[in-house]
């Protein structure tokens, strides 16, 4: 039995050929090998699985349980654009980390694959997506080596290309103003001021419905408005409501007539548990969202029964929801009427959470529970750039202090000067006047530090005058 397995390894590692393995020393040592690994319950039957079979059995068995609508799409698109053109005729088996570092040089060279609605902008395939298709593989391989077909994972340590971060354009809270003021959509103003104010994602936005935004008049006078972030609108593929099932879905919604797209719009599930959550909102806003209910009210009432009501914020003029594509376009406009720089409108929320790092002073927890991010490290990234603008001041202030003056004294004396409020006597002297306990204090101050006797002269010299 043994020098039948034998057999059957060699013909598996050397191609299939049939050939026996050609020196005794070595089928010995195999031999002895194979019996150990046997012993310890570690042998591992050859096989030919290839990469493409396995594949299907892990897409099947893992991702339709543990993947969500979009990463099943997402993550399906990687394997057939990519893995099983490059990956997939080669034996699980067979595959190691030379073989993974090949496949990356491959992946390198590779053209990004274009489809009628989304266009390459690079040569080859960037280092962002060869990393999520590592990130994959090595989730494929943890299968693997947990359902016995392979001994250890060689996406483990795999080298990745270095990836370049570019840091996300942003605009700064005078911008946002001027972008408000040139802004005549109705629809793209409340969702500016949603993913300003609220951190919002623009998915979020457009799938908020009015149950959940919370603006009545005790609310607003209690400082107490709010919106529930639950659910956002997504146009998923067709295919994977079918694989995953709609455990994610709260709301299909229904196609246009004679419509026969291969995707649905549906109301969904956050893409994390922390995305559910519930914001505050300024009263501005709250007044901004009532003002646009009343509005939205007269639509519903003018149109009647062409009217679907389905109780979002943001709609089209027959209640129909407002896709992100519609937000984005008007975005792009507004950009190029007002000559706004040109950032995505994602770049918002990154504007919300800088401004809300300034104002807090940079409590990155409570900056979080408004954002939804799982990970904090994405509220510190933006904090640091914040932080940079410190660092310049204060390289500003070392300049002064040490280099602009070699007496240090003066420089600090000057810059105790500058930074200390210019005194009132007469402010100060109306609200002493005006607060008891203040002139209390200070008069019982005033002896210790200069006696009595210095307190008597000047309330005759006051009595005198």
């Amino acid at each position: 039995m043994l020098s039948f397995i034998l057999m059957k390894i060699q013909m598996v590692r050397n191609g299939r050929s049939g050939n026996p393995i050609p020196q005794k020393k070595e089928a010995t040592k195999r031999k002895a090998a194979v019996e150990n690994e046997i012993n310890n319950g570690t042998f591992i039957p050859p096989s030919s699985t290839t990469v493409r079979m396995f594949l299907k059995d892990f897409v099947e068995l893992y991702g339709t349980k543990r993947w969500g609508l979009s990463a099943y799409t997402a993550n399906t698109g990687l394997i057939e654009n990519y893995i099983n053109p490059l990956l997939g005729d080669q034996i699980v088996q067979d595959v190691n980390r030379r073989t993974v570092d090949r496949f990356i040089q491959r992946l390198q060279k590779t053209p990004p694959v274009e489809t009628p609605y989304r266009h390459a902008r690079t040569e080859f395939v960037t280092a962002c997506t060869i990393e999520k298709i590592m990130k994959l593989m090595r989730c494929a391989f943890h299968q693997a080596v947990r359902w016995d077909m392979i001994g250890k994972n060689p996406f483990d340590d795999a080298i990745l290309p270095k990836r370049e971060k570019n840091v996300r354009a942003i605009w700064t809270s005078d911008i946002i103003r001027k972008a408000l003021d040139n802004c005549s959509d109705g629809k793209l103003y409340v969702a500016i001021n949603l993913a300003f104010a609220c951190s919002m994602r623009l998915g979020e936005i457009t799938g908020l419905q009015w149950d959940c935004v919370h603006i009545s008049e005790q609310d607003i006078a209690n400082d107490n408005a709010y919106v529930y972030i639950d659910k956002e609108l997504a146009r998923v593929d067709q295919k994977a409501i079918d694989a995953v099932g709609q455990k994610d879905i709260i709301f299909v919604f229904p196609r246009l007539m004679g419509g026969k797209s291969s995707t649905r719009l549906v109301l969904k599930k956050p893409k994390t548990e922390s995305s559910v959550r519930k914001v505050w909102i300024p009263k501005t806003l709250a007044l901004i969202l009532r003002d646009w209910k009343e509005k939205q009210d007269t639509l519903k009432e003018f149109m009647g029964v062409d009217y679907i009501d389905y109780n979002l914020v943001l709609v089209q003029e027959t209640g129909r929801p407002c896709e992100d594509r519609i937000i984005g376009n008007q975005f792009e406009r507004l950009k190029k009427s007002a000559n706004l720089p040109n950032v995505v409108f994602h770049s918002l929320r990154h504007s919300s959470t800088t401004y809300k790092l300034k104002l807090n002073k940079g409590d990155l927890k409570a900056t979080q529970g408004d954002t939804g991010h799982a990970q904090i490290d994405m509220i510190t990234d933006i904090y640091a750039h914040i932080l940079d603008e410190d660092r310049k001041i204060n390289a500003q202030k070392f300049e002064m202090a040490f280099y602009s003056n070699p007496d240090m004294r003066q420089v600090e004396h000057q810059l105790q000067v500058e930074s200390a409020p210019e005194p009132n006597p007469e402010a100060f002297m109306k609200q002493l006047e005006e607060t008891p306990q203040l002139m209390e204090a200070f008069t019982q101050k005033f002896v210790e530090q200069y006696g009595e006797h210095i307190l008597a002269q000047l309330a005759k010299k006051m009595t005198e005058a």
